[in-house]
């Protein structure tokens, strides 16, 4: 591990005037990424800036009714909170589902937004990996890749996101605030990660030494009847091999809105559009689902070893969606 120094921000504008001196400081808030990265030799900044005591540890409404998460707010204290819990309670499922108790305690909503890749490939400095080093090449593709990308990828990568909690954020339109030396400024999480292409190191479009502040909700009576469904290799702490989250509004048996997301199949959360305006209007049953599942995976383009993802991928959105019409007919 490289030699690094240390300093503890007071104040957000603090925070950011530190990071703009020194471009290869690293925010740091739970650590529970960033310091195995650091370990490991893929991250190595100079300097860590401690953000975890910045004012930012709060869940309250937002002025449109909606509901303002702080970026240090603990995963743990997330999934907690009654708000949440009750408003969008696929966001409290998809949290629990991610690391242990004790990685809950100390990750923040800002880093898990952040957090990198598990590829193997990635993670080993001794491999290449054109996420790592740019142009170095993608060894994923001809090797390991049972876990990795069926939607979205590209020749020059094809690993996923590990976040559970981006999953749900991605199905309820989330807003990610984040602040510069040239002020505020704001993201919709279906523009904060970018498309891989031929720059996979660039994962999000957040502007140079921007501090993520914290994340917006918007008002979505559509989530309170919502659920979240990891599926993984072991029942224990496991990243995901796929995921889903989903709110269904039904009426006399006809689906009025939908919100779906998958997890564990692209460089991103994925907003299943496709699978969503295929349902919209269409009867609440396992049919529909299906066909609705097929329209978002027809763009799928799986590598041998994983295209068991599609059939996964269709089945528990069927099973997610089932379950949610059953419920709404009690």
């Amino acid at each position: 591990m490289r030699e690094f120094g240390y300093r503890r921000a007071a104040d957000v504008s603090g925070a950011v005037a530190l990071l703009a001196a020194d471009p290869e400081a690293r925010f740091l808030g739970g650590g529970t990424n960033l310091v195995d990265l650091m370990k490991t030799g893929v991250e190595r900044p100079a300097r860590l800036i401690d953000v975890r005591d910045l004012p930012l540890d709060r869940i309250e409404p937002a002025s449109d009714g909606g509901l303002r998460i702080g970026a240090t707010v603990t995963n743990s204290d997330l999934a907690a909170h009654p708000e949440v819990r009750r408003r969008y309670p696929a966001l409290a499922q998809a949290v629990l589902a991610g690391a242990s108790g004790q990685l809950r305690n100390m990750a923040t909503v800002g880093g898990n937004l952040l957090q990198r890749t598990r590829c193997g490939y990635f993670a080993d400095v001794s491999k290449p990996c054109n996420k790592r080093v740019p142009g170095s090449g993608c060894p994923a593709i001809e090797g390991v890749h049972h876990n990795h990308a069926i939607l979205g990828s590209s020749e020059h990568c094809v690993a996923v996101h590990p976040s559970d909690m981006g999953v749900a954020l991605a199905a309820f339109d989330a807003v990610v605030s984040y602040e510069t030396a040239d002020g505020p400024g704001a993201l919709a999480l279906a523009d904060f990660y970018l498309p891989v292409g031929d720059t996979p190191h660039r994962e999000t479009a957040l502007p140079p030494g921007a501090l993520i502040t914290g994340v917006t909700l918007p008002p979505a009576p559509v989530a309170a009847r919502s659920r979240y469904r990891k599926v993984r290799e072991r029942a224990s702490y496991a990243f995901a091999i796929g995921s889903v989250a989903a709110a269904l509004d039904v009426t006399d048996g006809v689906v009025r809105e939908v919100r779906l997301a998958f997890g564990a199949v692209a460089s991103r959360p994925w907003r299943a559009r496709a699978a969503e305006r295929a349902l919209t209007g269409a009867p609440a049953d396992a049919d529909a689902f299906a066909a609705a599942a097929d329209a978002e995976l027809a763009a799928a383009r799986p590598l041998p070893d994983n295209a068991y993802k599609v059939t996964l991928m269709r089945n528990l959105t069927v099973a997610v969606l089932t379950e949610l019409a059953e419920e709404a007919a009690r």
